[in-house]
């Protein structure tokens, strides 16, 4: 794994590897305390009153450690797709949202990867199995989706 295309570990989100990206990200977020402000039962911030004070700032710092990890383990082209998102949880729901297997716009990052491989440092082995990860992604994609076969 090239160490600039992760953090601490966890290899960033590009176009083919989501389904691995979410799974580290869900682990660690569930490791670090994050998970409840990405997607579980404390996704809003809590009420800004007197007493609730404390409360908002732990929520704030929590959030804010999680839309962190959530930009640093994207690749730069990908910020694009979260960049007016302001809590965590619209920045998961926006990836979801862009890697949903019903989502036309996969059918089209899946195609334009597969039009832009290259062999380069490869081994033909290594490159079959690149170009069949990619058939295997478009394959996967919803049938009730209104993709034609044809552009499948």
């Amino acid at each position: 794994m090239d160490l600039t295309n992760s953090i601490g570990g966890i290899e960033k989100l590009n176009n083919m590897n989501y389904d691995y990206w979410k799974s580290c990200m869900e682990l660690y977020l569930q490791g670090q305390d994050l998970w409840e402000v990405v997607c579980g039962t404390d996704v809003a911030p809590p009420n800004n009153t007197s007493e609730g004070q404390d409360a908002l700032r732990k929520w704030k710092i929590k959030a804010g450690k999680a839309m962190f990890m959530l930009k640093e383990t994207i690749q730069k082209e990908m910020l694009d797709h979260i960049r007016v998102a302001k809590m965590p949880k619209e920045a998961w729901d926006a990836f979801a949202t862009l890697f949903a297997k019903t989502n036309v716009a996969r059918l089209q990052m899946l195609e334009n990867e597969i039009g832009s491989i290259t062999q380069d440092n490869m081994t033909i082995s290594q490159y079959f199995m690149k170009v069949k990860g990619i058939c295997n992604d478009i394959g996967q994609l919803d049938d009730e989706s209104k993709i034609s076969d044809a552009r499948k």
